[in-house]
């Protein structure tokens, strides 16, 4: 194809089907010096142990970022250039996963054919014109291996439209007679696009054409089956196989295990870890780095602890997607130490640390309340040739907010620029919570134009610390013209907005406003949270009103919301004797012996 026109594509042998197309395909290894960085993090501060010495063992000044002192007292080098993790860089998260044999850091070498196919069809949004374009191409081995190299290469950009558009092709209209890969990536983007429908079809035509499905073909089923939400198809999909006589695999599992957490079935995804362990089905690291992601999101940091032991119990070696996934589970609870620990543990363990582990950690620092621990980090991934990205701007910006320092919060916002990046949505929501929770009603509206002068429309998030911000400083006017636009607009309020409006009018003591807002929750069909209860609760205990606490926490346990150990503080300020403390005590403590039991994931 040496243009973007269908002319271009000329016909030059007859028909064939093509039994055993060749695969032309290469590895794309990226090679690292392993680094093992020994780095103590005491409070706020690190010491970096890496200087250089040159030949007369005196430290070479030009040289001091390109050497360290390992854990033997050797002096070592490494290259800035091989550490580095520009955009593109790391292979994680990018490769065909299933059905294909194409795995992570594997790439497809694209032809020159190819590559004009390729941006052909990634241009082209008819898919009626792709398909008379691609009628004129000749029938040949040589073509089937580029249509398949560029449908993987699709695949690796996520491009889905012309994946269905080309292999649609490949089934329908062309000599080609296709094999399970062909069928496997059809079926994987519509269940990318969540038409499950269609991927059964796709599957169905697989069998009538005689075509052996493989436990990749069932896994990509599962996984669309999971992501809809139809788990009794998912569950047939096991019933399938052993017709096929295909055993459940840890493909299958992981696949089933992934759907799920896509679908926020958290439940079921751990009844299918250990289901699997009871059918013998030994988990691999991509299972436990799942689950030890599931317990994390969950902030059970405990249990993403256990997890990870179990794993190395079983003598299944983490990758450096596990120890990021224990450290992002310490970091989302604070606990900078532990997060800290495993990431010493995994640079011992011969894992280079890439940006994802460094934000990571960053963020630990963050939630814990030390913003300079979170620039030092920052620091020393840029002193070790790893690169920032976009994310790890957004965390010190976070980090500085978090903290009440809204100036260094913003020179932060201005680096990212710098550095040629385009702040996101993100990037100005959590500008926008720094200026919030100083009171800085300006420098807001000042965020809110400049978002709408880029074309950025605020989401519920942004508005919600509008909301606050508002509330914070008693302009109850703004708020409520901001709740009215919210209500009437193409917004999503959800129950953190009302949570801020009780919290608001509970402090401000206007219980009637606070009480018709609660009341009306139900109506908007949305359920208060524990958020909502302790807000409205705060709002008698601060007037001493014990009884009236009283029986909003019963509601509040009647509603089936277990309370938290903000509620219960809550609670306890609203006695004014030894009595009513004593009481309100064994009350939280049964309450606190149900939930356990009650709340586990």
């Amino acid at each position: 194809m040496r243009s973007a026109s269908a002319s271009a594509l000329q016909s030059t042998s007859p028909p064939f089907s093509s039994t055993s197309p060749s695969r032309m395909m290469i590895k794309a290894a990226l090679c690292h010096s392993i680094v093992k960085l020994r780095c103590k993090f005491i409070g706020r501060e690190n010491i970096l142990r890496g200087r250089g010495k040159n030949s007369n063992g005196t430290i070479d000044k030009e040289r001091h970022e390109s050497v360290f002192l390992d854990k033997r007292g050797r002096w070592r080098t490494f290259d800035h250039k091989k550490l580095s993790r520009k955009k593109g860089g790391s292979l994680r998260a990018r490769g065909w996963k299933y059905g294909s044999g194409f795995v992570d850091g594997v790439f497809p070498v694209l032809s020159p054919m190819a590559q004009q196919i390729l941006k052909f069809v990634e241009m082209e949004v008819d898919a009626a014109k792709i398909w008379v374009s691609l009628d004129a191409l000749p029938p040949t081995h040589g073509v089937w291996d580029d249509l398949i190299n560029v449908v993987v290469q699709l695949r690796l950009n996520k491009n889905w439209d012309p994946i269905i558009s080309v292999c649609g092709w490949i089934l329908c209209k062309s000599s080609f007679r296709p094999d399970v890969i062909c069928y496997n990536l059809l079926i994987d983007a519509y269940g990318q696009k969540f038409q499950y429908n269609k991927a059964e079809l796709v599957y169905l035509q697989l069998l009538e054409a005689q075509c052996i499905p493989t436990e990749d073909t069932f896994a990509l089923l599962m996984r669309v089956y999971c992501a809809s939400g139809l788990l009794e198809k998912a569950e047939a999909v096991f019933t399938e196989m052993r017709k096929k006589g295909i055993s459940s695999s840890v493909v299958v599992y992981n696949a089933y295990i992934d759907g799920l957490l896509k679908g926020r079935n958290t439940q079921k995804a751990v009844e299918i870890f250990q289901r699997m362990k009871k059918d013998r089905c030994q988990p691999s690291n991509e299972t436990y780095t799942m689950m030890i992601n599931l317990y994390g999101k969950a902030n059970r940091s405990s249990m993403a602890l256990k997890v990870f032991n179990e794993m190395k119990t079983e003598k299944c070696k983490p990758n450096i997607c596990t120890y990021t996934a224990l450290i992002n589970a310490f970091a989302r609870e604070g606990l900078c130490e532990k997060a800290e620990k495993v990431f010493e543990e995994m640079q011992e363990a011969g894992h280079e640390p890439d940006v994802y582990a460094y934000n990571a950690l960053m963020e630990a620092y963050s939630r814990a309340g030390f913003p300079f621990g979170s620039a030092e980090i920052f620091s020393l991934m840029q002193y070790m040739g790893c690169e920032p990205d976009r994310a790890s701007y957004n965390i010190m910006v976070d980090a500085f907010g978090r903290a009440g320092l809204h100036e260094d919060a913003q020179a932060m916002f201005e680096e990212l620029k710098q550095q040629g990046e385009t702040p996101t949505m993100k990037s100005y929501m959590l500008l926008l919570s720094a200026y919030s929770k100083a009171g800085n009603i300006p420098k807001c509206e000042e965020i809110m134009n400049q978002m709408h002068k880029f074309g950025l429309k605020p989401d519920t998030f942004v508005l919600n610390s509008m909301l606050n911000a508002y509330g914070k400083v008693g302009r109850f006017e703004k708020m409520e013209e901001v709740l009215t636009a919210m209500e009437n607009g193409p917004y999503a309020v959800d129950i953190s907005t009302y949570n801020i409006l009780i919290n608001i009018y509970g402090r401000a003591g206007f219980f009637s406003r606070m009480e018709e807002l609660f009341q009306s929750l139900v109506s908007r069909g949305l359920k208060a949270d524990v958020v909502t209860w302790t807000s409205r609760l705060g709002a008698y205990s601060r007037r001493k009103q014990y009884k009236k606490c009283l029986e909003i926490f019963e509601e509040m346990v009647d509603a089936g919301c277990y309370p938290d150990g903000g509620t219960a503080k809550v609670l306890l300020s609203s006695c004014s004797s030894e009595e009513q403390m004593e009481q309100v005590t064994t009350i939280v403590r049964s309450m606190h012996k149900e939930a356990r039991t009650m709340l586990n994931i």
